[in-house]
């Protein structure tokens, strides 16, 4: 019996790694590609929830599909109605395990035949490279499910005419609330629904349980994934918390309808459980509740969204609100949202920089402490954000925020220079430059996709550092004849200095924003001016 007993823990334990690398290994296969059918096919809550499901039972994983979710409305890609769509389509994707288990796994019994298959993908995960490893992982993964449901169908075999439905709460109203919190215990012991569900299609298959018990635990395990999922999101931001209680409160109103529907389900397919088909009907009936549940809330999903923002309202700093910690899980979605994030503080640096020139300003104001705070959260979250080391593109572009970073806090600084700023207006030349410096300032948010914006900072960049020169030989002149004294030589040359500057910032900013790596900003003299540049005060 002790023997039994381990041999289904370990069934489950071997379920649980193979649903562990087929999540992984899916994700990786799958890519950005899955992040982009989320966006482009989601224009509705129910394209949502149709999007969602799909996502989900191809990568094996509701937490990436949610997470995914997340960042898009943080980065205003989607509503919150939208992206609930999607998450409560998640639910009706991990039902597709069910269906795995009970069709593959207990009618055809492939154990056995998946011996091979786990060798073959173990190979391929560590001698390959790239999607190759990705696919052998998957493999691996999905092979191991079977195995692990073999052992756990031996293990349970043993006890059958030993532990029988009597064992467990009966099949009344207080004895299916006992079950669905014993389905709760189960999923938040495994932290996975399905290894549960599969359990409970192990217990049925071996006589332990009847079908209503069995019904009422994978409510329970229904549930349960809401309270994990609430967990992880405790220490994420306004979105994320949104999403677990908008988890939590759904998956609890579905559970409660399942509830009710648990007895006439039971009496309808009465027959078709008794003639062996116990694991389908049970898998059937997780799907069907899961579904109606979508179907009902839906109609309801914009009023529903509107109740979640109110139980849960905006904190934060509005600057940096993207930066959400839940989606630090999915690297490629927190650089997406870090980026989010630099683009508005580019904007609210082009402002304070266009108040210190004295011209109109467009955006929201800010003071210089609540721009440094959000330069350091940004900067914190980018090194918070594990890029993997076969990632080279994800690598590039969290080093191009860091740099666009760096220029904006030297920006700021020079934001505040204002006597070098004030001696511009004492000299008529300077005052002109000046008028282009703010000009350039407007260019610097304003979105870029044909480069021309980085081409005329550029061009700016240049003008100033030629007038650098030009001018300063210029103004000593005019302190050396009389005309000015030398305190305002000195003050004007400060100020020249000062225009040079800002605009090599405002340079390289938009060229890191833009992402851009041509050949031409890399040569060795473009190089060497830079260098130059960076070294003058």
């Amino acid at each position: 019996m002790v023997l039994s007993f381990l041999s289904a823990l370990g069934g489950i334990g071997l379920f649980l790694v193979g649903m562990h690398l087929l999540t992984s290994g899916s994700r990786s296969l799958a890519g950005t590609s899955i992040r982009s059918a989320l966006a482009r096919f989601t224009s509705t809550p129910l394209s949502g929830a149709v999007t969602g499901a799909v996502t989900t039972a191809t990568i094996q994983s509701s937490s990436a599909t949610t997470v995914a979710a997340v960042g898009f409305v943080a980065s205003g890609l989607l509503t919150f109605p939208q992206a609930l769509g999607i998450i409560f389509g998640a639910n009706i994707g991990t039902t597709f395990t069910g269906w795995i288990v009970a069709v593959l796994g207990f009618k055809l019994d492939l154990g056995e035949v998946m011996l091979p298959l786990v060798f073959v993908g173990a190979l391929m995960m560590l001698m390959g490279k790239g999607r190759l490893a990705s696919f052998g992982k998957a493999l691996a993964g999905f092979s191991l499910l079977f195995i692990g449901i073999d052992s756990m169908k031996d293990g349970l075999d043993a006890f059958q005419g030993i532990v029988t439905p009597t064992d467990f709460p009966q099949d009344t109203l207080f004895g299916r609330l006992q079950l669905i919190i014993i389905g709760i215990v189960i999923t938040l012991v495994t932290q996975s629904s399905s290894a549960g569900v599969a359990t409970a299609l192990a217990a049925l298959g071996a006589g332990a349980i009847n079908f209503p018990q069995a019904a009422a635990l994978v409510i329970g395990m229904d549930v349960g994934t809401t309270f994990t999922a609430a967990l992880a999101t405790l220490g994420g931001g306004t979105m994320a918390r949104r999403t677990g209680f908008a988890h939590v409160i759904y998956n609890v109103l579905t559970g409660v309808m399942a509830f009710f529907l648990l007895v006439p389900y039971a009496k309808g397919v009465e027959q078709f459980v008794a003639d062996g088909n116990g694991q389908v009907a049970l898998v059937a009936f997780h799907s069907i509740f899961n579904v109606l549940g979508v179907v009902l809330i839906l109609p309801f999903a914009k009023p529903f969204a509107r109740l979640m923002e109110w139980l849960v309202p905006e904190k934060g700093e509005s600057l940096t609100k993207s930066l959400d910690p839940l989606l630090l899980r999915e690297p490629k979605t927190a650089a997406d949202q870090a980026g989010a994030a630099l683009t508005q503080l580019t904007q609210a640096v082009a402002d304070h920089l266009a108040a210190a020139l004295e011209e109109e300003r467009t955006g929201p104001t800010y003071s210089r402490e609540s721009l440094l705070s959000a330069l350091d959260e940004t900067r914190g979250y980018l090194d918070r954000i594990n890029v993997p080391p076969q990632d080279p593109v994800l690598a590039g572009q969290t080093n191009t925020q860091f740099h666009a970073l760096d220029h904006l806090a030297r920006l700021l600084y020079r934001c505040d220079q204002r006597e070098r700023i004030k001696a511009l207006d004492e000299d008529p030349r300077l005052h002109r430059l000046k008028g282009l410096v703010a000009k350039g300032a407007s260019l610097l948010a304003t979105p870029d996709e044909d480069r021309r914006g980085a081409d005329e900072l550029n061009h700016l960049r240049s003008l100033l550092r030629h007038q650098r020169k030009t001018q300063r030989d210029n103004i000593i002149a005019r302190a050396v004849s009389g005309e000015i004294s030398d305190e305002d030589a000195a003050r004007h040359l400060d100020g020249l200095r000062w225009l040079h500057r800002v605009s090599y910032h405002l340079w390289r900013i938009k060229v890191h924003l833009n992402g851009l790596s041509s050949p031409a900003l890399l040569a060795p003299s473009a190089s060497r001016e830079a260098e130059l540049e960076v070294k003058a005060d």
